[in-house]
């Protein structure tokens, strides 16, 4: 789930018209994290965070460079509801490390209702909002108040963070109004983006195809690229019951015709979370806690933004925050 849109409903829909109930698709969480590593010493994730200058016998690793880590902000929605929990938490991110967000709308009902003011908060802070999420626009005075703001911000990228429908025409709408307005966006200087869930490679049309392939042939790659979630990428693998989702991921990444500018990095639980940390196998993780294997993707591709995310943080938003910059600025690959 990304900026308030429900990833895992769509992704249980999508499977359950295939015939697979939600119990089977727990099944499928705890097969995929079996198959990959058992969380704990073992884990790949953990395995993935070495201390830093160790080479590989053929110079120095590469590292995620620190400025390059973001988050995006709905992580930390239910610790940001006042003005005062608004600023305490960006008080936090700063202390963290963090440089750069991903904007998850404004704060109405703290007082936050305008993109200056909001900027105003993040300029006091030493903070850049670098890209957002915004939803496809209703209409052409809608689509001028997205990119208004998100100049107003100083952005680099705009994001459509959702879409969901099983109708192929839809989805055929929705890419050529996507690639209407990346080419407005590009006009401004803005970069124009998709971020994927799982359900785009599940949902299976009359005739075969997915509403991945759907966007993947009808998104023009010189004006939108993608930003990719590894989560939803992993997941839809193990659904679709590949022997290796994280093969399956890397092929998503390095198969599309768009390009891959962004990653949200998060982690994904294996089968021992329930007993570990109360959650259950498949579950959003805190990055290291998890059983997907950053530096084994990220050796594939690197990004221009590496950017935390939990939608469902295993303690407490602030520590997912934490946790996600100490992982990934130690991480080597």
């Amino acid at each position: 789930m990304c900026f308030g849109y429900d990833g895992d409903a769509a992704l249980s829909e999508s499977l359950e018209r295939k015939g697979a109930s939600r119990r089977g698709l727990l099944r499928g969480a705890v097969a995929g994290a079996a198959g990959a590593a058992v969380v704990g010493a073992g884990s790949p994730a953990l395995a993935a965070h070495p201390g830093k200058g160790r080479g590989n016998g053929h110079g120095r690793k590469r590292e995620v460079p620190t400025d390059l880590i973001s988050i995006q902000l709905y992580t930390l929605r239910d610790a940001m509801k006042t003005g005062d929990s608004v600023r305490r938490q960006l008080d936090q991110l700063a202390k963290f490390g963090y440089e750069r967000v991903e904007r998850a709308g404004l704060y109405p009902d703290a007082g936050i209702d305008t993109a200056a003011k909001l900027k105003a908060e993040f300029d006091a802070r030493g903070i850049w909002a670098s890209s957002s999420h915004d939803g496809i626009s209703s209409n052409a005075s809608a689509l001028n108040k997205k990119l208004d703001d998100a100049q107003t911000f100083r952005q680099k990228y705009i994001v459509v963070p959702y879409l969901n429908s099983n109708n192929k025409s839809d989805w055929q709408k929705w890419a050529a109004q996507m690639n209407t307005e990346a080419a407005a966006a590009r006009r401004r200087g803005l970069r124009y983006g998709y971020h994927n869930h799982a359900h785009e490679f599940t949902i299976e049309f009359a005739d075969g195809t997915t509403p991945w392939e759907v966007l993947m042939s009808e998104l023009d790659p010189k004006l939108v690229h993608l930003e990719v979630d590894l989560y939803w990428a992993y997941t839809a693998g193990v659904n679709l019951g590949v022997s290796d989702p994280l093969a399956f991921a890397n092929q998503v990444i390095r198969t599309s015709p768009l390009k891959v500018r962004q990653y949200h990095v998060k982690d994904r639980h294996g089968a021992d979370a329930a007993v570990l940390y109360k959650q259950q196998p498949g579950d959003m993780a805190d990055l290291g806690l998890g059983v997907i294997d950053f530096r084994a993707i990220f050796k594939k591709h690197q990004v221009e933004e590496y950017i935390v995310e939990n939608d469902t943080p295993d303690f407490s938003p602030a520590a997912t925050a934490n946790t996600g910059f100490r992982y990934l600025e130690g991480l080597e690959f």
